[in-house]
């Protein structure tokens, strides 16, 4: 062998080095490449942007074509060092080439690219855009072939592969970018939070941010109007349930502008108020409306405020826009609410809470865990997990947290201690 054919043989190899560097970039570039960030390029006309999208879509075809090419530029290089080398020196030059090529093939072809490619996949992968689509193009009969071979030899084993992305899929990785999320500074948690709670809407229902019809404030459309202005003018809210007969038989929903317009428009005189046309119809929803389609209602709608009820027909709470914003937000409080005395924290660490505080404000609030999918308040969870009605005194273990019960108002429990779990070291 001449020496110019020893040159041609080394640059060949180092060519073929270099192709494989590429194609293992190409593919950590794709794989890694933020479908939402290159959807954002992509909606401001990006096209290179809009053929990894589509490339991200066919990732099995894609990932063949690289595979093969890779496997032929390593196959190709390996046999021709060997040859080289054999040549030069002897028998004993197979074994140099094994050794110095998986050397230089697993460093400068495959870790080397992927290390670079991690620090800016996107860029990477705008970068070989172009040339993405002519090689499948071009790469198609065979890739078509080897998945063909590939799923029979899977169905064979009798394992089954599904090419959609799921929506549960898609949700999670959300959620995950959002767990990666920094924020702003001192904001982090609290962005965080919030972008939770908006992914939330869609499978909490309305009874876990309701407000019980026990805890209602309601009017009597029956009683004196006198007696109604009074009860609407001292209440912190401006949408008001009116029944009549029963407290469950809700007639119409008084809002207080439009009973103070009524009250000037007659010059004061209350007694001849018809409280039944100024009160507006009630709106009942089912308890089973996600927070998601309630909002989308009351933007429809464009009302702020709703009745739910069972699948009886019966009255079980209401829920204004108020509230699911709060679930996104957190609480509001203006000048007229009204606080909530439900959580007191005692001197041994452990917190006296009642009952008829909801799971979910429990666990954005402190960061808690406990289970809300089986009730939405305190006390209905630990009805659920105790099989019982438990008696005052007695504790109950739910997730780590001990729950002592403290007061019992007939079979309604009203105030638990809540002991959380002890923190393990390090954590």
């Amino acid at each position: 062998m001449s020496l110019l054919s020893c040159v041609l043989s080394c640059v060949t190899i180092f060519v073929f080095i270099l192709f494989a560097g590429l194609c293992s970039a190409s593919e950590a570039a794709v794989l890694a490449s933020s479908r939402v960030r290159l959807f954002h390029l992509a909606k401001k006309g990006d096209k290179r942007a809009s053929s990894i999208l589509d490339l991200q879509k066919r990732i099995g075809e894609f990932i063949s074509s690289i595979l093969l090419l890779n496997t032929w530029s390593i196959t190709l290089v390996t046999a021709l060092t060997t040859s080289l080398l054999t040549h030069l020196c002897g028998p004993i030059g197979a074994f140099y080439a094994a050794v110095g090529m998986g050397a230089l093939v697993t460093i400068y072809g495959e870790v080397l690219p992927k290390m670079y490619v991690y620090t800016c996949p996107d860029r990477v992968a705008l970068t070989f855009s172009r040339f993405f689509k002519p090689l499948l193009y071009i790469m198609s009969p065979l890739t078509k072939s080897i998945d063909v071979i590939a799923q029979a030899s899977l169905s064979l084993m009798g394992i089954k592969i599904k090419h959609d992305v799921s929506q549960t899929a898609s949700a999670e990785e959300l959620r995950g970018a959002i767990d990666l999320h920094v924020g702003s500074p001192g904001n982090g948690d609290y962005e965080r939070a919030m972008l939770r709670s908006i992914l939330d809407l869609t499978t909490v229902d309305v009874t876990e941010v309701m407000r019980h019809r026990k805890t209602m404030l309601t009017i009597n459309i029956d009683s004196p109007n006198k007696t109604i202005v009074e009860q609407a003018l001292k209440a912190p809210y401006t949408r008001i349930p009116v029944w009549r007969d029963n407290p469950d038989n809700i007639v119409g929903v008084l809002h207080a502008k439009d009973l103070l317009r009524a009250v000037q428009g007659n010059t004061g005189h209350l007694k001849t108020l018809d409280i039944q046309k100024i009160a507006s119809p009630p709106w009942f929803v089912p308890e089973t409306t996600t927070l998601f389609s309630q909002l989308a209602a009351f933007q429809q709608r464009r009302e702020h405020f709703a009745l739910v009820i069972d699948e009886y027909g019966d009255l079980q709470g209401l829920i204004t826009l108020e509230d699911i914003l709060e679930e996104i937000v957190g609480e509001i409080v203006d000048e007229h609410d009204v606080e909530v005395q439900g959580v007191r924290m005692a001197s041994d660490g452990t917190y006296v809470i009642s009952g008829s505080l909801t799971i979910r404000d429990l666990n954005r609030l402190y960061g808690w865990n406990l289970p809300d999918e089986h009730a939405a308040t305190l006390a209905g969870l630990v009805l659920h997990e105790a099989r019982e009605i438990p008696e005052v005194g007695q504790s109950v273990m739910i997730a780590g947290f001990q729950m002592d019960i403290l007061r019992r108002h007939r079979h309604q429990i009203t105030q638990v201690r809540v002991r959380p779990p002890i923190a393990e070291p390090g954590r």
